[in-house]
Parts: structure tokens; sequence; C-alpha cells
């Protein structure tokens, strides 16, 4: 089959510069953002998917789309910015969202079992007779014990709620006892579906319209294909037999909570710039339809999966672990301590979101081939922001506390004075090396360096209440570490000053391999 494709490229910029909206033009662009067109290009290509479309977000907004092929390869037309996809199994974090919303306003709890609303639950045998009751929370982190049920669940999704509760009557073959190990299931993920429209009154449809996609924004997504106009619908294919094949569009169900969505690049940024801006935590007040707090929530490993090891393109071993939040996959390789993501798969699609808390930068990806497989490259764009300058630490801010032990301690460094010493010192400071010692410690450092200035900033600051850094002496360089006690006011309950090695001058590394 031989269709015309014309790639369209779209840069969008509703980058916010500062406190004014500046838009940005075409010569403003990132080289890096051209990188990252150029490999979604060639991908798309090179895995033979009718169409595609990514954008990549920055602190809360999206800043950056591009698009590729056809949404519709019989009448030839193309992706565009306001297409719409069907994201499938990323609709587990609004399910999610959902019952923390729920749990927020006090109408369930996590730890529930989940048979209080879902009353066929309380005659399923579990597999053995000490297995606790499965829970919210369980489900919510695809711990419930329940198989995994790729691609069973994906042809499942529009089934009616009559055939939903015959499926709940005729119980569950457990392959784990609730609680104890992460597997997958799109079953677990309707359940919450059905919690979600018990508990509200409202169809779960219903629920996350009004209660999240509208506070949002989030006009052009919803749970029913025929809700979307065909100007705007991306058809979803299979390639078989060396051409794209239709796939029918699966109609809205009983199992849609756990992956009936659509939506499309603009709406998709404002959903996921939600997550990233989440972070830091602050005052101000909450703005979206959950509060930051619960989004926050959401984004951390609840559930851990068994660690690996795999081998880099340059030969280096990665670790990787892996887990499960809630809706949401939580990980960490030797580059990123934490990376958020899901990605969806139904016939006829494949999608990814994933986004870099720490640096407040995310990737989403729409493409219409059964399946589409993302990974890989939405892990060549991240290195290719990386590579260009694009992914920057947010910084994050020391308390005064921090701020005023760094100043005594710096004083220290250039004179000791004992009442000083005192004055920093939580009670265990000196029960675990006295003051003569460290006094005659810091006589050492002095004679054997000279005088010593205290750098700019911070060589690591783990958080508000721990923190290094150098200084720079006549003959040599100095690490400084503090760590403040439980107590208020804190105090310093670590202190360790030392001549800093070639080591302490690199960025501090998440993985470290040492050779024997």
């Amino acid at each position: 089959m031989k269709q015309a494709r014309q790639r369209v490229t779209l840069w969008a910029a509703v980058a916010v510069l500062g406190s004014a909206g500046l838009m940005t033009s075409h010569a403003e662009v990132p080289a890096a953002y051209a990188d990252v067109d150029r490999m979604m290009r060639d991908f798309l290509s090179r895995e033979k998917v009718p169409g595609g479309a990514w954008g990549i977000i920055v602190e809360g907004r999206l800043v950056h789309v591009g698009v590729h092929g056809l949404r519709d390869v019989a009448s030839g037309a193309e992706v565009k910015s306001d297409s719409v996809f069907r994201i499938a199994s990323m609709t587990k974090s609004f399910t999610a969202m959902a019952i923390l919303q729920l749990r927020d306003a006090q109408r369930l709890s996590l730890d529930e079992p989940a048979e209080k609303y879902l009353p066929e639950l309380r005659s399923w045998r579990y597999p053995s007779s000490d297995s606790p009751k499965l829970t919210i929370r369980d489900l919510l982190t695809h711990s419930a014990g329940f198989p995994e049920d790729n691609p069973w669940g994906d042809q499942q999704l529009a089934i009616s709620e009559d055939e939903f509760t015959a499926l709940l009557q005729q119980g569950m073959p457990f392959s784990n006892p609730p609680g104890v190990a992460f597997e997958y299931s799109n079953y677990g993920y309707a359940l919450l579906g059905r919690i979600v429209a018990i508990v509200s009154g409202l169809s779960y449809p219903e629920y996350v319209d009004k209660r999240i996609l509208q506070p949002l924004g989030m006009t052009s997504t919803t749970l029913e294909p025929s809700a979307v106009s065909d100007r705007r619908l991306a058809r979803g294919y299979r390639y078989e037999d060396g051409q794209w094949k239709l796939e029918p569009q699966l109609a809205d169900g009983a199992f849609g909570a756990m992956g009936g969505m659509l939506t499309s690049l603009d709406d998709l940024g404002r959903y996921v710039g939600q997550f990233l801006a989440a972070y830091p935590s602050r005052d101000d007040v909450s703005s979206g339809p959950i509060a930051r707090s619960s989004l926050r929530e959401m984004q951390q490993m609840w559930r851990l999966r068994p660690a690996s090891i795999t081998l880099s393109k340059s030969g280096q071993p990665q670790l990787n672990v892996t887990g499960y939040g809630y809706g949401l996959r939580i990980s960490q390789s030797c580059e990123f301590s934490h990376i958020v993501a899901h990605s969806g798969g139904l016939p006829g699609f494949g999608s990814q979101m994933r986004w870099l808390p720490d640096y407040g930068v995310g990737l989403i990806a729409l493409g219409n081939r059964t399946y589409t497989p993302w990974g890989g490259a939405l892990d060549d764009a991240i290195a290719a922001l990386a590579r260009g300058g694009e992914l920057k630490p947010r910084a994050i801010e020391p308390s005064a506390e921090l701020q005023a032990a760094r100043v005594g301690v710096e004083g220290l460094v250039t004179k000791w004075d004992d009442a000083t010493a005192r004055e920093l010192a939580a009670m265990n400071l000196f029960l675990d090396r006295s003051l003569e010692r460290r006094r005659a410690e810091f006589a050492q450092l002095s004679q054997e360096l000279g005088v010593c200035r205290s750098r700019p900033g911070y060589l690591s600051l783990e958080n508000r209440l721990r923190g290094d850094w150098l200084f720079d002496c006549e003959r040599g360089t100095l690490r400084a570490s503090v760590t403040l006690s439980p107590t208020m006011p804190p105090k310093v309950q670590h202190l360790e000053v030392r001549r800093a090695t070639a080591r302490d001058e690199r960025p501090r590394a998440i993985c470290q391999f040492t050779p024997e």
C-alpha cells in the first residue's frame, strides 16, 4: 500500500520565561528539540507507524510539539497537533487520581477492603486461609494477587456493566496472596473504576470528566471514540502483510477505567504538567483538581519490582530499579534517581508519557500502530535533551537553619572557637567525637592547607537539612559535610571537614561502579 506521507512539524510554544508569557519563535527552538524531532520521525518510519505526535513539557507547560505522518491512511489525512489518539493504559493514572480525590474528601480509605464497595468479592476464594482481604491500595499498586492479563484485558474494554458483574461473580484465580508481589492487572483497575462510580454516585466517565478533565481544561479528552470529530480522530492500525490494516475502535465500556481514554497533545501536556508542577513542595494554594501532595504521593514507588542490570550502548553496566506508584510506573537508573512514566497499548495504538520530577521536564508520545514501542525513542530523546543542556536539575532550597550552620562551620574553619562550636552542636556531636579532638583536627587542616575560602553554592544538597560544600584553600581543597538534628531548633548532629579528593570535584553519580 502506497500513500503520500507528508511530514508536518509544528514548533509549539507556550514557554513562560520569568513572569511574562513569551512565545518562542522558530529561531528560538533549542537545537536539542530539533534532534528530538529527527529521532521521532526516524523512529516512526523505522517502526512503520502511520502517524505520530510528540511533545516536550518543561515546568508544567507544553513548550514544543512535533507531528509526522497520517492519522487516517485511507483519506491521507495528516496528523496535526490537535489530533486525538487513544492512550490505553495511561488511563490508569486518571483512575488513581479519582480514587485519591475521593480519599482526600474522606469518602474512602486506601486501606479498606475492596469488598466494602464491591460485594461480589466477599464470596471470592483466596489462595490460602491466611491471605488478607485485598485492599484499594493493593489494586492501585498492582499488588492484589491477580494474574497478569495483557492482552486479555484489552479485549474487555467495551464489555457492559452486567457482563462485568458476571465476571466478578465467577471469582478470581489468584496468582499470589494480596499484598506481596507486583503483577500488572487491567482487571484490578476496572475494579477501581467501579469503586469510583459506587462511592461518587456518578458513572466513571462522568466523574472523570467533571472532577478531572473539566477543571484541567482538557476539552479534547474522552473515553468514547464516537465523541471525537472525524476531522481529528486518529485511526488505529496494525502492520501486517506489508500494509497497514485498520483496527476497529473499541467502544467505551465497563473496563474503560483501565485503558479507554483518548486525548490530544495539548490536553496530555496539561495533564502531565500537573504532575511536574507538584514539585517542589511550597506554601501557595494548590490550583488543580487534586492536592499537590496527592500528586506527589502518586509519583512515589509503593510496590517494588525486581531490579535488573543491563549493558548500555557503550557497554557499561546499568542498574535499573522499577516499581509502581498509583497508576504510574516509577523507576531509577544510573542517570536519573526519579523517573515517572506510563505506556499505553491497545489494538491500533501505542503511547507513552515520561517525566523527570527532579528536572521539571517530560515527554509525551502518541502513535497509531498497535503497541507502538516508544520506549527506546524516548530514551534517545531524553539523552538528546541532556546533551543539549536542556536538563537542569531543580535546585533544592536549604533551610535557614542549614544556612546558619554553614556560616558557623565556615567561621570554625577560619578560626576555631569553642563557644561557637558548642552553640552549633547537637547533644551527640561531642559525645561521638570530643570537642578537643575536633579542635585538633581543624587545627591540623589549617596547618596543611592554609587559609581557606568557601565556594558559593553546595556540592550536594540532599535535602533542606543536609548539605556538602567545598573550600578553596592556599594548598588544596576542603570539603565540609553537615547534617542537622531532628530537634527544634535543628542543631549539627553530623559534621565532617576533610581534605577533598578528585572525586569530590566531580558531579555525584547515582551508581558507582568500582572495577576489581
